[in-house]
């Protein structure tokens, strides 16, 4: 799809994608829309900021990207803050609402890694896809204590936008050949981002043969055999 190649973007918009990227990480981040392209946004930003394309900010490479991360940042803290409030107001009956983008399974699925991991959820979720957009509104149906869901939050979007920014601003100033083939770079990423989503699975299905044998009834020992008579 053309809205999901950050090329496609940046031939469409130029500079003014810094803009459009920091609209499309709000979203993702709490009002429901888990198939944007959060995660190869940032990665294609850096790579676009180190290679020249995106150059609004007077000042050099160093201040565009410092403050191109801090308006991501705080994109996807307005986005959780969003998420987090229409969760605690009007969480249940979404929950339990089945439609084509908000599914039922999604929310139960979150909730439980929600569950699983506590508060650092917050912060494990923002790598995971789909987990990254729900969990702020289970945070919210929850009733987490506000001030520890704006802590874990930031922290959260603090090492998202720094650590997947930063590796494209790294690989556009190495590698600049990737401006053109920026689908190379993106692949990475969504791999990467399969690697917590595959080890839970690996996880819960062998936690699952582990219960499963821990319940398998001993078998029934044979009666003894009388004793021959004499």
């Amino acid at each position: 799809m053309d809205w999901m190649d950050p090329n496609y973007l940046l031939d469409r918009f130029g500079t003014e994608l810094l803009w459009v990227s920091l609209l499309i990480i709000f979203v993702e981040c709490g009002l429901f829309f888990p198939f944007l392209p959060g995660d190869t946004l940032l990665l294609s930003l850096g790579v676009f900021i180190a290679t020249d394309d995106i150059d609004i900010f007077p000042g050099g490479h160093f201040t565009e990207m410092g403050v191109a991360l801090l308006m991501l940042i705080g994109a996807a803290m307005l986005g959780n803050i969003a998420g987090y409030e229409i969760g605690r107001a009007i969480g249940h009956p979404l929950r339990h609402h089945d439609g084509r983008i908000l599914k039922k399974k999604y929310f139960d699925q979150t909730h439980e890694f929600f569950e699983k991991h506590g508060s650092q959820a917050l912060v494990i979720g923002r790598f995971v896809p789909f987990v990254r957009t729900y969990v702020t509104v289970v945070a919210g149906v929850s009733q987490m204590k506000r001030h520890k869901f704006l802590f874990w939050s930031f922290v959260g979007a603090v090492l998202w936008v720094l650590s997947i920014t930063l590796l494209g601003y790294f690989l556009g100033t190495r590698v600049p050949w990737l401006r053109d083939n920026i689908d190379l770079a993106i692949l990475t990423i969504l791999a990467l981002s399969v690697i917590p989503v595959a080890y839970e699975w690996r996880k819960h299905r062998r936690n699952g043969r582990r219960q499963a044998k821990a319940v398998e009834p001993e078998p029934t020992p044979e009666p003894a055999t009388e004793a021959a008579e004499n």
